[in-house]
């Protein structure tokens, strides 16, 4: 399966998580145990509403060092 990162995103305790978990093809089902790139082990939630959640920010800046790919600057900054 073509995977660009190192990573994938997966919804889980109430956020959009980030894992370097190998990816079930379809995807994870509901419930399966994840673990996050913010050390949390995480239910995997499959609604589409789940896919609306904020991102965990842990996760999100882990995910742009994996990717290599440097955080934009914060609303605001200068």
């Amino acid at each position: 399966m073509y995977r660009p990162h190192p990573f994938s995103w997966v919804p889980g305790a109430e956020q959009r998580h980030a894992t370097i978990d190998d990816r079930p093809p379809g995807g994870w089902r509901d419930g399966e145990t994840v673990t996050t790139l913010c050390d949390l082990s995480i239910q995997a939630k499959t609604s589409e509403l789940a896919w609306l959640w904020d991102t965990c920010p842990d996760c999100n800046a882990a995910a742009h060092v994996l990717a290599q790919c440097p955080m934009p600057p914060a609303a605001g900054a200068r």
